[in-house]
C-alpha cells in the first residue's frame, strides 16, 4: 500500500486505462490517461502545484499571502486545494456558467468565489482574467497564478504527465490526444514526448468545433474548459502563451453534441465517468483511430470526472431543454410543427440602424413578419447561433415602426426559445416568435 505524507504528494501518477469497448471495430490500441485520479479530481493538480512552488521559489507568494486566479473551475479547484494544505488564502473568479458542481467543490476547499461575465470584450474590465488581475494588484500579499501564461503550467507535463505515458507504454504510443484550454497540458505532455520519440510521437489536439484554436468562429460553446472562443467586440484575439502550437500534428474539430455524447457512451460502455473535455478527446481518438492499423498507440487525456457535471452532461432534462436529446412524447415534440428539417436561421449584425436591417431582409426577401436574429456579428447572413450571442429579433414589420436611423435593436419583437424535443402542447404563444434550439444553439423558428 502506497503512504503519503500529505495530499500533495497525491498529484501525478495516474493510470492508464486500455478502452476496448469504446475502441472495439477500430485496429490500434486506445488508452485513456486517467487525470481525475489526482487528489482534486482533475489534470489541473498538476499545474496547480507546479505555479504555487514555481511562485514560491521565487518569492512572489509567502507565508500569509493569496492565491488568485480566473479559471472556469477545475484550475481553482487545484489551486485552492493546495492553498488549504500550504496555509494560503485562496479567491477565485470563475465564469457564471461554471458547473454547479465546481463551484461547490471550490467553496468546500476554502476559496472565496467570484461568479462573473464569461462573454465579454477581452479588454472589459469585467472579462474574468482582468476582474482577477485587479483584485490581485489590489490586494497586498497576492499572487496571480496567470495559468494561460505561466511557465510552471506546461512544465508540470514535461516533468510528470509526459513521462509517465511514455514508461507506462513502454515508449510504445505513437498519438497523444488532448483538449486544448490554456494549451498546458497538450504543451508540456507534447514536447516530452516529441523528445522522448525523437519526433515520432504525433500530438494532436481535440478542439470544440467553434473553437479559435482549431479555426473556428469564436463562438460560445457547451463543453467547458476546453477550447478558446472570442467575443467579437474584442480588439485583438490573444492565445495563452502556455500553448505552443508547433508542437501540434494535427487539429480535431468535435462537436458539442459528439463530446457530450462520447462521454455518455464512455459511462455507459466502459463504466468511465468523464467530462465533456475528456469526451472531446476520446471522440477525437476514435476518428483518428479509423485511420491507423495495429502498429498504433493512441493515449488521450482524460481531464476531469462526470461528477462534475451530473447537473449538465449527465442529467436528461439538461439535454432536452437544449435540444440534445428528443424524447418521444404522445402528442409529438416542437420537431412536428416544424415545415421541414431545423437547418438554421436568418442572422443580422448587431449594430445595423433599421434602415440597414431592412434593406438586408427585402434582399433575403422575407415577409413582413418573419422574423431575423440580430446576434454579435461573426460575419454570417443564415446559419445557427448560440442564443447567449443574441441581441434580439426584428421583421420588416417591427423595423417599420421605428425611425430609419435608429438601432435596428430597438425594433425588436418579443421572443423566447424552445428545444426542439419538448412536447408540442407546451409551444410557446405564436404571436411571439419561438426560437427552436438543436444542440443547444438556435436553429429555426415558429411564428
Amino acid at each position: 500500500m502506497t503512504v503519503y505524507e500529505s495530499v500533495l504528494d497525491a498529484i501525478g501518477g495516474t493510470p492508464l486505462l486500455r478502452l476496448k469497448k469504446l475502441g472495439v471495430g477500430v485496429r490500434p490500441r486506445i488508452y485513456a490517461k486517467l487525470e481525475f485520479q489526482n487528489i482534486g479530481g482533475s489534470v489541473k493538480d498538476r499545474a496547480a502545484l507546479s505555479m504555487i512552488r514555481a511562485a514560491e521559489q521565487a518569492g512572489l507568494l509567502k507565508a500569509g499571502g493569496t492565491v488568485v486566479e480566473g479559471t472556469s473551475g477545475n484550475t481553482g479547484i487545484g489551486l485552492s486545494l493546495v492553498a488549504a494544505q500550504l496555509g494560503y488564502r485562496s479567491v477565485i473568479f470563475a465564469p457564471a456558467a461554471t458547473a454547479a458542481e465546481k463551484v461547490r467543490l471550490l467553496r468546500a476547499f476554502g476559496a472565496e468565489v467570484h461568479l462573473v461575465a464569461d462573454f465579454v470584450p477581452r479588454s472589459h474590465p469585467d472579462h474574468l482574467a482582468n476582474r482577477a488581475a485587479a483584485f490581485a494588484a489590489s490586494t497586498p500579499g497576492a499572487w496571480l497564478a496567470l495559468q494561460y501564461d505561466n511557465p510552471a503550467n506546461p512544465g508540470a507535463h514535461f516533468a510528470g504527465t509526459g513521462p509517465e505515458i511514455w514508461k507506462d507504454t513502454e515508449g510504445a504510443v505513437t498519438h497523444f490526444v488532448a483538449s486544448v484550454g490554456t494549451g498546458g497540458t497538450i504543451s508540456g505532455t507534447g514536447r516530452y514526448l516529441k523528445e522522448a520519440s525523437d519526433g515520432l510521437v504525433q500530438v494532436i489536439a481535440a478542439d470544440p468545433e467553434h473553437s479559435r484554436y482549431g479555426g473556428g468562429n469564436g463562438s460560445l460553446k457547451y463543453t467547458e474548459g476546453a477550447g478558446h472562443p472570442l467575443h467579437p467586440a474584442s480588439a485583438e484575439d490573444i492565445w495563452p502563451e502556455a500553448f505552443d502550437t508547433t508542437l501540434v500534428d494535427k487539429y480535431f474539430s468535435i462537436s458539442d453534441r459528439d463530446a457530450i455524447f462520447t462521454a455518455r457512451r464512455a459511462a455507459l460502455e466502459e463504466g468511465l465517468l468523464i467530462g465533456a473535455t475528456g469526451g472531446t478527446a476520446l471522440a477525437a481518438a476514435l476518428e483518428l483511430a479509423a485511420t491507423l492499423d495495429e502498429s498504433h498507440t493512441i493515449v488521450a487525456v482524460i481531464p476531469d470526472s462526470g461528477r462534475n457535471y451530473l447537473s449538465t452532461y449527465f442529467d436528461d432534462a439538461w439535454l432536452t431543454s437544449l435540444g440534445f436529446l428528443e424524447p418521444t412524447t404522445p402528442d409529438g415534440t416542437i420537431r412536428s410543427l416544424l415545415t421541414g428539417a431545423p437547418a438554421g436561421v436568418h442572422l443580422l449584425a448587431n449594430g445595423l440602424t433599421a434602415a440597414e436591417a431592412a434593406v438586408e431582409l427585402h434582399t433575403r426577401s422575407l415577409g413582413p413578419s418573419e422574423p431575423a436574429f440580430l446576434v454579435l456579428d461573426r460575419g454570417d447572413s443564415f446559419g445557427t447561433v448560440h442564443p447567449r450571442e443574441v441581441v434580439g429579433v426584428v421583421t420588416l414589420e417591427s423595423l417599420s415602426s421605428v425611425d430609419d436611423a435608429a438601432p435596428a435593436a430597438s425594433a425588436a419583437v418579443a421572443y423566447r426559445t424552445v428545444a426542439v424535443g419538448v412536447p408540442a402542447s407546451e409551444t410557446p404563444d405564436l404571436t411571439e416568435v419561438a426560437a427552436v434550439l438543436v444542440d443547444g444553439r438556435i436553429a429555426a423558428t415558429l411564428r
